[in-house]
């Protein structure tokens, strides 16, 4: 499946960003390369602990359902203590991640997270089980990489398998969205588009203002209750197209 909702970016700045996020990979994790401080490209978790981070809508970090590791951030089962954001707010950027989840698991990474429209903050990148969980099973719109309940990713996504590492990825350009998993796009759409505002219009989002648009605001990973990890969570802040 191609998406017709926006032109491309120019095939060497994405190769670039792509070589560059992935080139950490074989090294400890939660570390920066040379050539990646050279580009600009920052943690947002440490490895250690939970710093840069704070519940939605709170000014610190919940007191559970969140732990720091073995160098991974991790959503604890069972545990609600809720969403938790960065404190920095961005708006043009590429943002790369690694996530597994548990067995019939579901999570989510949230973007350009706004804490005044706590119905609909941000649009999500599902991660899920794509073969167990019951919400998955709704369809290609709920399913990894997908803009949840919105767009479905290609149908040929290279999803690892559950309790497995996979790398993510969301680049955002002016209007322009894309998502990735483990080095191929699987979707791309475009900020306040007619095309998005058709889809919106279709999901569970159709009843808030604002769902959609370009903004500036907040990453967010979410607490559905069940167990996730995460690592080498970074990002470099673009100027602006």
């Amino acid at each position: 499946m191609k998406s017709h909702l926006a032109p491309r970016f120019a095939d060497a700045f994405c190769v670039v960003t792509l070589l560059l996020a992935l080139s950490a990979r074989g090294s400890e994790p939660n570390q920066l390369s040379d050539a990646e401080k050279q580009a600009g490209w920052k943690l947002l978790f440490d490895g250690q602990t939970t710093k840069g981070w704070r519940g939605y809508t709170q000014t610190s970090m919940p007191a559970k359902g969140w732990r720091v590791e073995d160098g991974i951030l991790k959503k604890v089962r069972g545990e609600r203590g809720g969403d938790i954001i960065t404190d920095e707010k961005f708006n043009d950027f590429d943002l790369t991640w690694e996530w597994r989840i548990s067995p019939a698991g579901n999570n989510g990474l949230k973007y350009l997270v706004t804490e005044d429209r706590p119905s609909a903050p941000g649009q999500e990148y599902q991660m899920i089980d794509d073969s167990r969980n019951p919400d998955a099973r709704v369809g290609p719109r709920r399913a990894t990489g997908s803009f949840y309940d919105v767009l479905p990713p290609l149908d040929d996504k290279p999803l690892k398998s559950v309790g497995e590492w996979n790398q993510s990825r969301v680049l955002i350009h002016g209007n322009h969205v894309e998502h990735w998993l483990n080095g191929k796009k699987v979707l791309e759409y475009e900020l306040g588009s007619d095309a998005l505002k058709a889809a919106v219009a279709k999901s569970k989002f159709k009843n808030a203002p604002g769902f959609g648009e370009k903004i500036t605001g907040h990453i967010m990973l979410t607490d559905h209750g069940d167990e996730c990890w995460f690592r080498n969570i970074k990002i470099r802040v673009l100027s602006a197209k």
